[in-house]
C-alpha cells in the first residue's frame, strides 16, 4: 500500500486527500449523530503524510480539528478536551505517516544501492575471472602456509599440470621462493614486491620464474597472490646478446692490441736487419734465434680479424625502439646529475640498418662520456637530436662540457691520459661501422658533438626496390680501421 502511494503523483494524492477531507466535511455538517466525525480525517492525513513536510502536517491537522469542532459542535464544558484530542491524534497520524515513509524510502534507497552495487560487483567479477582466466600469465593465490587455493589455466600450464589439479597442492613445489615469505600474521609488513627466482615443472624441468607477489589478509585468513612468468628465454637472449657484444668487442680489442704489436715489431725488425747487414752479430745462435722469434711473432700480428660476427645481426631496426631504450636508461642518470637533457626525434623516422644492441651500446658510451664531462660544468645540458636525410639518418648528441681539446686524437686504442685503456670511442666506431655506418667527432659545434650516421633503408610499405651496391663512402668504412 505505501509503495502504492508512494509511486504515485504528488498532484494526485494532495487532490485525493483534498476530496477525502471535503466529503468527510460534508457529512459531519448534513448527518445528524451523537458521535463526532473527526476520526475520519485520520485517513486523509495519513497520505498526505507521504508527500508533505512535518509544518504542513501540522497545518492540515489544525484545519480538520477546526472543520470538526465547527461543523460538529459538542457542548462548552467538553469543546476544548474534544479540540486537543482531536488535534493531537491527527497530528500524530501525519508525523507517523510521515516518518514511516521516510524510513520507508530510506530503506528502497538503500536496496536499490545495494542492488547496483551487487550489479556492479557481478559485473567486476566476471571480468576478473575472464581477466584470470584468459592471462597469458600464471595468476597463483595461496593460504599462508603455501596451500594453492585458485590457478588460472596459464599456471597449469607452466607448471606442466594437467587442469584443474594444482589446487590444494603446495606451491614450494614449484616456486620454492614464495614458501620462505611471511604472512600478515607473522609480521606487521605487507609485501607487494616482485623477484625471479628457480623454477621447477612437474616434469622436474627447471626454468627461470619472474614472480610478482603481495600478501594481503581476509576473513578466512592471510593470503598471498602470485603471478608468475617464464624468462627462460629473455634470459637466453639477453646472454646470447651479452656474449655476442663480447665475441665483437673482443676481437676489435685483439685487432688493436695486435696493430700495435705488429708496429712494435716492425721496428725491431728493421733494427734485425740493420744488425744482420752490419755482420757484428753474424753466426751467432741467439741473434739468430730472436730474428726467428721476432719475425714469428710479427706473422702472429699480421693476421687480419674481420667483423664478420657483428655483421652478421645487422638488419633493418626501428630506430625510435633503439632511442627509447635509450631514454629509460638515461633520464634517471641524467636527473640525478642535475643534467638537463632534450630530445628532438622526428615522427617519420625510416629503418635503419644496424644491430639493436651494438647502437644501444654505442650510444651508451658516448652519452656517458657527456655525463663525465658535464661533472665540473656550471651548465650541465645534453641535447640529442636526429636529423634525417636522403639515404641516412644522424644522431648528434651535443652536451654543454669544455669540449675536446685541440689536437688530441680520437678513435685511437691505447692512448696515453684515456680513461682505463681508452677503448670507447675505438669500439663504438667499430661498433658502427660493423653495420656500415660511422662515428665522427664535430669539431664546429659548440661543447662537444659527436654525430652518429646510420643507413636509411626504404619503408616495407613503400616497396621501393633497394640497390645492393653500397655507396662509396660507407664501402670504404666497412674494414676496421688498423
Amino acid at each position: 500500500m505505501i509503495r502504492r502511494i508512494l509511486h504515485t503523483p504528488p498532484r494526485t494524492v494532495l487532490m485525493t486527500a483534498a476530496v477525502l477531507i471535503t466529503l468527510i466535511a460534508v457529512t459531519d455538517w448534513r448527518v445528524e449523530l451523537n458521535v463526532t466525525l473527526g476520526f475520519l480525517y485520520l485517513f486523509p492525513l495519513v497520505l498526505l503524510g507521504t508527500k508533505l513536510n512535518w509544518p504542513s502536517l501540522i497545518a492540515v491537522a489544525v484545519g480538520c480539528t477546526f472543520l470538526s469542532d465547527r461543523l460538529d459542535p459538542f457542548s462548552a464544558e467538553m469543546q476544548m478536551p474534544r479540540l486537543l484530542l482531536i488535534f493531537l491524534t491527527l497530528a500524530t497520524t501525519g508525523l507517523l505517516s510521515l516518518s514511516v515513509t521516510r524510513s520507508y524510502r530510506r530503506e528502497m534507497e538503500g536496496l536499490a544501492r545495494l542492488q547496483k552495487e551487487a550489479i556492479a560487483r557481478r559485473a567486476a567479477e566476471e571480468q576478473l575471472e575472464f581477466l584470470v582466466e584468459s592471462s597469458p600469465a600464471a595468476v597463483v593465490t595461496m593460504t599462508a602456509d603455501g596451500a594453492i587455493l585458485l590457478a588460472n589455466p596459464a599456471a597449469h600450464r607452466l607448471f606442466g599440470v594437467a587442469g584443474g589439479l594444482l589446487p590444494g597442492r603446495r606451491i614450494t613445489r614449484y616456486i620454492p621462493a614464495l614458501g620462505s615469505i611471511p604472512s600478515i600474521d607473522d609480521t606487521a609488513r605487507i609485501f607487494r614486491t616482485e623477484m625471479q627466482t628457480r623454477g621447477q615443472r612437474e616434469s622436474g624441468e627447471i626454468f627461470l620464474a619472474d614472480v610478482f607477489f603481495s600478501t594481503y589478509s581476509t576473513p578466512a585468513g592471510p593470503r598471498l597472490a602470485a603471478l608468475v612468468t617464464d624468462g627462460s628465454e629473455h634470459f637466453r637472449e639477453r646472454e646470447e646478446a651479452s656474449l655476442q657484444q663480447l665475441l665483437v668487442g673482443s676481437r676489435i680489442l685483439v685487432a688493436a692490441v695486435s696493430h700495435e704489436v705488429r708496429n712494435v715489431c716492425g721496428a725491431i725488425g728493421m733494427v734485425h736487419e740493420n744488425l744482420v747487414r752490419n755482420g757484428s752479430l753474424g753466426g751467432n745462435q741467439d741473434f739468430e734465434a730472436l730474428g726467428s722469434l721476432v719475425e714469428t711473432l710479427n706473422k702472429i700480428a699480421s693476421l687480419e680479424l674481420k667483423q664478420s660476427v657483428g655483421a652478421e645481426k645487422t638488419g633493418s631496426i626501428d630506430l625510435r625502439d633503439v632511442l627509447t631504450g635509450l631514454r629509460i636508461v638515461l633520464e634517471s642518470y641524467c636527473e640525478e646529475s642535475d643534467i638537463e637533457l632534450t630530445w628532438t626525434i622526428p615522427e617519420d623516422l625510416p629503418p635503419v640498418q644496424a644491430d639493436p644492441h651494438s647502437l644501444l651500446q654505442v650510444l651508451l658510451n658516448v652519452t656517458k662520456n657527456s655525463q663525465r664531462a658535464l661533472e665540473s660544468a656550471s651548465r650541465k645540458s645534453i641535447d640529442i637530436s636526429v636529423v634525417r636525410g636522403d639515404s641516412a639518418v644522424s644522431i648528434r648528441i651535443v652536451d654543454s662540457g669544455p669540449g675536446i681539446p685541440a689536437g688530441q686524437k680520437l678513435f685511437q686504442p691505447l692512448q696515453k691520459g684515456a680513461d682505463a685503456t681508452g677503448l670507447g670511442l675505438y669500439l663504438s666506431r667499430a661498433f658502427m661501422r660493423s653495420f656500415r655506418g660511422d662515428l665522427r667527432y664535430d669539431p664546429e659545434q659548440p661543447g662537444c658533438c659527436f654525430v652518429l650516421e646510420l643507413i636509411a633503408l626504404p619503408d616495407p610499405e613503400e616497396h621501393t626496390p633497394q640497390s645492393s651496391e653500397p655507396s662509396t663512402e660507407h664501402a670504404a668504412n666497412t674494414s676496421l680501421i688498423a
